[in-house]
């Protein structure tokens, strides 16, 4: 069998607190805008993708999502 190897988000020196919410959220932004420049086919995104699924919980991002959808989200992307 395969052995698999979890990792998360490499440390953020603009996220020094253990409280880690800032810092999901401004991944979630950056993975968000970088499919905006590069498009949904870009390998170069997956980072972000990873970083945020890591440190997001999936509440959060299924009500981003939603807001994304709706225009209602609070960010800028």
């Amino acid at each position: 069998m395969a052995e698999v190897e979890l990792k998360t988000a490499p440390a953020d020196y603009r996220f020094p607190t253990t409280n880690q919410s800032r810092h999901c959220f401004t991944r979630y932004i950056e993975f968000h805008r970088c499919v905006a420049v590069k498009g949904e086919e870009s390998g170069d995104c997956g980072k972000f993708a990873k970083y945020y699924r890591s440190l997001c919980p999936g509440e959060w991002v299924e009500r981003w999502n939603d807001q994304r959808e709706n225009g209602t989200f609070p960010g800028l992307l």
